[in-house]
């Protein structure tokens, strides 16, 4: 799918869950997978010193060991990176600068209960911004190593919506349904009155057959109304704009991108 894919893991448990949807996702024989080990350390010596704590290295170690162990036989070409020191304002820039050198950036979701110490909070609306390309965010809690078989398009005729598409292509041409979700963000100006431009008829001319369903908002908040349109149509991964400039009652600019974020139920990929 994504000739070139780079996961962020952090030794953590959920970290398996974001590597095995990594490892599917990347190309055949000749694909490559970058693995990057990045956390706050443990030892606060160690950051004020800016060299790893013998605690962070260990961790590092045992992160590297699980990542060669599943990437062995899958026929990839696979690279190990970590920082040299666990500074939660270095973690953010160079997680964000690595992740322009590949095709898509694997993340997981921040779980408040569980990251507080380990990850910056912030973490993925920054990288979702500075990367420059698509980054898929994977849920803290579940299993989702055959997720993109069913794939709901959300779709407001955005710069960012439309970015995400042409990002998402090959996740959207592998697979098995592709529903396309409206939404009619200005009921003066609904995406129906637009005949001559149709994102179903775009993505058929790339081979990819979707369906269409349009949505105007409700007392429901849009950001509800997709999460909730996602479980309803069965859908294991979902792909939007990050940060668009479209007004939506109840939303600022970035808190729809940071209520997904806080609250996605499946795999979400996102494109600024």
């Amino acid at each position: 799918m994504y000739p070139d894919i780079f996961v962020h893991l952090d030794g953590s448990e959920r970290a398996a869950a974001r590597l095995g949807l990594a490892i599917r996702l990347a190309a055949g024989r000749g694909g490559r997978l970058t693995g990057m080990f990045a956390r706050i350390d443990p030892d606060e010596r160690g950051i004020i010193a800016r060299r790893a704590s013998t605690r962070l290295a260990e961790l590092s170690s045992s992160a590297e060991a699980v990542f060669r162990q599943a990437c062995a036989g899958q026929g990839l070409d696979c690279a190990w990176l970590t920082l040299p020191f666990g500074d939660p304002d270095c973690i953010i820039r160079d997680l964000a600068i690595c992740s322009r050198y590949s095709d898509l950036t694997v993340l997981g979701q921040f779980d408040p209960e569980q990251d507080r110490d380990i990850l910056p909070p912030g973490l993925n609306e920054e990288i979702v911004r500075q990367s420059g390309g698509p980054v898929l965010l994977v849920p803290f809690a579940g299993s989702f190593a055959g997720a993109g078989r069913s794939i709901m398009v959300a779709w407001n005729g955005s710069r960012e919506a439309a970015r995400a598409v042409r990002d998402a292509m090959p996740l959207l041409a592998a697979a098995a349904e592709v529903r396309v979700f409206g939404l009619h963000l200005r009921q003066d100006h609904p995406q129906t009155d637009l005949p001559r431009v149709n994102i179903v008829e775009r993505l058929r001319r790339n081979g990819i057959e979707a369906s269409y369903d349009v949505i105007a908002p409700n007392e429901v908040g849009t950001m509800d109304m997709i999460l909730s349109h996602a479980a309803d149509s069965g859908a294991d991964l979902l792909v939007m704009g990050a940060f668009g400039h479209e007004g939506v009652t109840g939303f600022g600019r970035a808190s729809g991108t940071r209520f997904i974020l806080a609250h996605m139920i499946i795999p979400v990929l996102m494109s600024h």
